[in-house]
């Protein structure tokens, strides 16, 4: 894989060729049971989401030993600083996703608590991909989603050809409706620096429980592409 380093800020910006490892998200999990189903599967990172119009809202933190090598990802939108520096801590969160209209000053404030800073982009034809840019900085990844009138959880796929607009200055997680079926789609993506692949809705028996099964075959085949 050829990469260029350049630093912007604080932050080495890498831009790749052609897609790396990719790694797999898995979010909107509560039920501690099926937590522990899914811990077996290893996904990279595991997500929780603290929106409380959010069907997967998770307001108590599981009873059971989580994987250590599986990060945690907290889902924010329009928290306060306050809020989201308290769930951090209590759920021992590596990562914090801002999925709504949150401020590049606080990306900036939440990555000097230690946490890497997701930052969220809702997708359609006429998104401006210029709006990433004053974020480039203070953010470790961005997460590309589908615009619709909710925060995320839709079941919607935005059209990935619209990504040849991203410069390509963070990693970025692609997430809006993914399901078992798109991983041939997967495969077929090229020159996008693409860190992860963010699953929830299309892989639920119902709101915030995971058809483990379906997960299973899933993960199983984006490793192949890896391999």
């Amino acid at each position: 894989m050829r990469q260029q380093t350049q630093h912007t800020g604080g932050i080495s910006r890498t831009e790749y060729s052609v897609p790396g490892t990719i790694k797999i998200k898995v979010c909107g999990m509560r039920d501690a049971s099926n937590i522990e189903e899914l811990m077996r599967l290893k996904p990279d990172y595991m997500g929780f989401i603290f929106y409380d119009k959010s069907p997967r809202f998770i307001e108590q933190k599981p009873v059971v030993e989580m994987d250590a090598s599986i990060r945690k990802v907290g889902v924010f939108v329009n928290a306060s600083e306050r809020t989201i520096d308290e769930k951090r801590i209590h759920f021992g969160l590596d990562l914090i996703q801002l999925h709504g209209d949150e401020s590049p000053e606080l990306c900036y404030l939440l990555k000097q608590s230690g946490a890497q800073v997701i930052k969220v982009f809702r997708v359609d034809e006429d998104f401006d991909f210029q709006q990433t840019r004053c974020y480039q900085d203070y953010c470790d990844y961005f997460l590309f989603d589908t615009q619709t009138k909710a925060f995320g959880g839709s079941g919607k796929k935005f059209d990935w050809r619209l990504l040849k607009k991203y410069n390509n200055a963070r990693p970025i997680f692609l997430s809006g409706g993914i399901g078992p079926d798109d991983v041939d789609e997967i495969r077929k993506i090229e020159g996008l620096n693409l860190k992860a692949i963010d699953v929830n809705s299309k892989f639920e028996t119902k709101p915030g429980i995971k058809n483990i099964k379906k997960l299973s075959r899933f993960i199983e085949e984006i490793r192949q592409i890896n391999s």
